[in-house]
């Protein structure tokens, strides 16, 4: 099967990027292919290195985004007006770099996917 994972939550409103990294492991270790990930709306937080989430007990997404690469997961999209309403930057120095994209051209790149996971 292949999977995207649509990312719409911060790491500090609930388990989403969590949630997102193990069913990216899992689905990896099961031989399903991730297509991508797309960060949209508050998402995008997921993007901000230097988050201590121990407190709440879960894993930052962007301290597992360079292990994306050990999952085979190269496509990594952001939305830019997310971004832009957040005040926030796609500069990471992780070795998958995320795209940034204007919302047209996420909803066009959603329409080719098999299956969409949201979080």
């Amino acid at each position: 099967m292949k999977l995207t994972i649509l990312l719409l939550e911060g790491p500090y409103n609930h388990e989403a990027s969590d949630s997102a990294w193990n069913l990216i492991q899992a689905a990896r270790k099961a031989g399903h292919e991730i297509r991508g990930v797309f960060l949209y709306n508050d998402g995008v937080f997921a993007l901000k290195d230097k988050q201590d989430t121990k407190a709440l007990g879960i894993k930052g997404f962007m301290a597992s985004m360079g292990a994306l690469v050990d999952f085979e997961v190269e496509k990594v999209y952001v939305d830019q007006q997310s971004l832009q309403e957040r005040n926030l930057s796609e500069d990471t120095e992780e070795p998958v770099k995320p795209k940034v994209l204007d919302s047209a051209a996420i909803r066009a790149l959603m329409v080719d996917q098999d299956s969409i996971v949201s979080l």
